[in-house]
């Protein structure tokens, strides 16, 4: 397992360099004035006339051959410098950092709940094959994989904001605001649910749920259909193998059998599937938050490219591909433990 572990992260070098060189060459096809941007410290910087921006130009060798640029540009990545935001007025890299834990915090709430409930739906439709139980979760699962994100959104939007008042958009209410701005309130990780009850304030984490619920439910349900069906069918594949047949002759119970047995082994294309979404999930939010004015990194890449900051679309392209890479990683350290047979030396 150790071996098979360390392979992976050997390899974890060679593909992110081969996906740095991807988004510098993305970074290239700009001019030089605009790539420029990736090197500013303030917005002052840009302010100059055309004689200052030839001059920083040269300064910063935007004409240089690829090779010298692009080690220029690995080296103010590992810096953490990715240039300035006109949108969100700071470094691209405090921005990004700043905005983290919104994402994640809506992320991971929306996943978790998810994943389980696909597992649990998924086995019940393979279990009762053409029964009632399955037609209904396929006909919900089917449902909700036509359903455009942004379509379901303003629909939840209107139905639990504008109807019923259930759930607003955004974060917190203003009242809540104020008091995680106070000096009183003591900022950990970002995350209002997490902070509101480190620092003991149930109103505030109440009510950063209540803004949650509807842009949680919308990530469920629209990345809930995938994993369902795939869930499905893997069990379906699982109950006619061989051992399923052998276990019920032995006279185990249905329930050991089909949750005990089959359920594990048909786990298997799910983690995989699941870590995808997960990252498709942290990298898709960009509709969802936008939707329910969520401050996330979501909302900041939509505005960034609404404005054509070329330093903030970058980078944001640039944490996408890191979480990719990353899940990925995490599901083929993840598979063997589920599966003995996946070969490991």
């Amino acid at each position: 397992m150790l071996n098979y572990a360390f392979r992976r992260l050997l390899m974890l070098p060679v593909v992110m360099f081969a996906l740095s060189l991807m988004i510098f060459g993305l970074q290239m096809s700009l001019t030089p004035t605009q790539r420029l941007a990736a090197y500013a410290p303030s917005p002052d910087f840009l302010k100059g006339g055309q004689d200052s921006i030839r001059r920083l130009i040269e300064q910063y060798g935007l004409n240089d051959p690829f090779y010298l640029q692009y080690g220029r540009w690995i080296g103010n990545i590992l810096t953490g410098n990715l240039g300035w935001s006109e949108t969100a007025r700071q470094p691209v890299g405090t921005a990004l950092t700043s905005l983290l834990p919104a994402t994640l915090e809506l992320v991971f709430i929306a996943f978790v709940p998810g994943l389980l409930l696909a597992i649990y739906l998924g086995s019940r439709a393979g279990i009762y094959l053409n029964r009632w139980q399955d037609h209904l979760i396929r006909f919900f699962t089917i449902f909700g994989w036509s359903f455009p994100v942004y379509v379901f959104g303003l629909l939840m939007l209107l139905i639990f904001y504008s109807v019923l008042d259930w759930f607003p958009p955004g974060r917190l209410s203003q009242w809540a605001q104020a008091v995680v701005t106070s000096r009183d309130f003591v900022r950990y990780t970002g995350a209002n649910t997490i902070d509101s009850l480190l620092n003991g304030n149930l109103p505030v984490f109440f009510d950063s749920l209540r803004h949650l619920a509807a842009p949680v439910i919308t990530l469920i349900y629209v990345n809930l259909a995938n994993m369902t069906r795939v869930m499905r069918t893997s069990m379906l594949e699982t109950l006619r193998q061989d051992y399923v047949r052998t276990a019920r002759a032995k006279g185990l119970r249905r329930r050991v059998v089909e949750l005990k047995h089959a359920r594990r082994n048909a786990l298997l294309p799910v983690v995989t599937i699941a870590g995808m979404e997960l990252a498709y999930m942290m990298g898709g939010v960009v509709i969802t938050e936008t939707i329910f004015d969520y401050s996330g990194l979501g909302q900041f890449a939509a505005k960034s490219a609404a404005n054509l900051d070329f330093p903030a679309i970058l980078g944001f392209g640039l944490y996408f591909a890191v979480v990719l890479v990353v899940l990925n990683l995490v599901v083929d350290l993840i598979y063997p433990l589920l599966d003995p047979r996946v070969k490991t030396r």
